[in-house]
């Protein structure tokens, strides 16, 4: 008999589960899953109440990338899944506490409708003029690993990089771009700069080909689809698929330690005594992997302590049609970083989804904390909730009360790849080679999204049946 154990139930753990159950060759014998909380899907959570959905995490996925949409396809869900609503599309910058539209023709969040910068708000006449340049600059011969605010700044300009791509960028994954790495987010900036000699000429390429392939480029917004009542279908979906493939599914369980001798590992929690285990996947943040491991493997542990987290938020408010005085005419809005405000961005998620709201009602998201600016935040559900309804009394007019809300605190659960990020997570998997047996999964190393957790999850079955 062959025991797979796998220590984190977010969609990593989810997904890794399911992989392990449906391997054709070497499939283990019993599959049991652990999770510390009382319920599954980590930062996957849907309520659904007074007709309204609310989404606490993630609202979406990236289509483009394919093991999402694989996955949903596997379970059952591909007719369930919707795109944002393409009427109303529109998203804004704000600018000097102004709402500007996001200029047109945005590939791979590069500009490649002249026009719409030409007559855009968000950047300066000098700005236009410094983003121009980027046709006459040749491409760095050898920059080593930039940020990613250091490759746009040299690029487009610093304006450029602060009024437009920064709070894209944010949006995306709550960090300071000057400490990001480039080639561990947006590795296809540089590729466009080497290939064509410059972002815009890159992006103009990758946009004829996409236009002629009838596809769509990396960064484009008409790429992100969700099940019907929101991401906990697909968790629910797959809980049920777990259950009847006979997967255990273990809540409330913390677990605590980690020992290995020459045959088996055994898991200790709070639930059980002792737990053995012939295969280990942590599906857990780096940090929680570090604890475990930092008694038998110092090194190791120091490395995945090394990837720094950002703590966010979603505060979900829902009012009377009438009570928001500026038309919800697209999707929402950012807040760069040189704005000063607490909010990172707002989702207009009743007109992005329309079904996610009754009649003559709206449902507003606004989204909270990025790296660097966490000290200045009340984390409280009292605190957050005043962030958001200051953040839209300043930009939307709205002063009445909500009728209501909804706040969901994420602590530590953005990990942040900065500068280094790559040889730092190139060194831990080799690291697990004093593991045997043993696979790590989720958002801590090659990916943030969603199809990138399920797909990590896929990889940590294979290395375990392989290895």
């Amino acid at each position: 008999m062959t025991r797979l154990v796998i220590i984190g139930g977010g969609i990593a753990g989810l997904s890794a589960a399911y992989y392990a159950l449906i391997r054709p060759d070497n499939p283990p014998d019993e599959v049991i899953l652990l999770e510390k909380d009382d319920r599954w899907g980590g930062k996957i959570t849907t309520e659904r109440v007074d007709g309204f959905v609310i989404e606490g995490g993630p609202d979406t996925f990236l289509a483009l990338k394919p093991w999402g949409m694989a996955l949903a396809r596997e379970l059952g869900l591909a007719g369930r899944l919707q795109g944002s609503n393409p009427k109303q599309k529109a998203t804004y910058i704000l600018h000097k506490g102004r709402l500007h539209p996001l200029p047109g023709g945005l590939t791979m969040m590069i500009p490649t409708d002249f026009g719409g910068m030409l007559r855009t708000g968000l950047i300066s006449w000098p700005g236009k003029i410094r983003m121009g340049l980027d046709f006459l600059l040749p491409p760095a011969k050898s920059p080593g690993e930039e940020s990613l605010g250091r490759f746009v700044s040299r690029r487009l300009g610093r304006e450029a990089y602060e009024a437009l791509i920064e709070p894209l960028m944010s949006g995306i994954y709550a960090g300071d771009g000057d400490q990001l790495s480039l080639q561990a987010t947006f590795p296809y900036l540089r590729d466009l700069e080497v290939k064509h000699g410059g972002l815009v000429r890159g992006a103009l390429a990758a946009k004829r080909a996409r236009m002629k392939g009838n596809g769509a480029a990396p960064g484009s917004r008409s790429m992100f689809v969700t099940p019907q009542t929101g991401l906990a279908e697909l968790v629910e979906t797959l809980v049920a698929r777990l259950e009847a493939l006979g997967a255990e599914l273990r809540l409330g369980v913390e677990v605590r330690g980690l020992e290995k001798d020459s045959h088996q590992y055994s898991v200790f929690s709070n639930r059980y005594a002792v737990l053995k285990a012939d295969r280990i996947i942590l599906a857990t943040p780096a940090y929680v992997t570090a604890q475990l491991l930092r008694p038998h493997d110092p090194g190791l542990a120091a490395l995945l302590d090394a990837i720094p987290y950002a703590s966010t938020a979603t505060i979900s408010l829902a009012y009377r049609l009438a009570d928001v005085p500026r038309p919800l005419d697209g999707y929402g809005y950012v807040i760069p970083r040189r704005e000063g405000r607490q909010a990172l961005a707002c989702t207009w998620t009743s007109t992005k989804f329309p079904h996610r709201a009754p009649e003559g009602m709206v449902l507003l998201r606004v989204f909270v904390g990025r790296a660097g600016q966490e000290e200045a935040i009340d984390w409280t559900e009292e605190g957050l909730l005043d962030i958001a309804r200051e953040e839209l009394r300043l930009t939307l007019g709205v002063t009445a009360e909500p009728l209501l809300h909804r706040v969901f605190i994420w602590p530590r659960a953005m990990p942040q790849y900065n500068v280094g990020h790559p040889a730092r997570v190139q060194h831990i998997m080799a690291g697990l080679a004093r593991w045997p047996g043993l696979a790590l999964a989720g958002n801590a190393y090659h990916g943030i999204g969603i199809p990138d957790c399920i797909h990590s999850g896929e990889l940590a079955v294979e290395r375990i049946s392989n290895g």
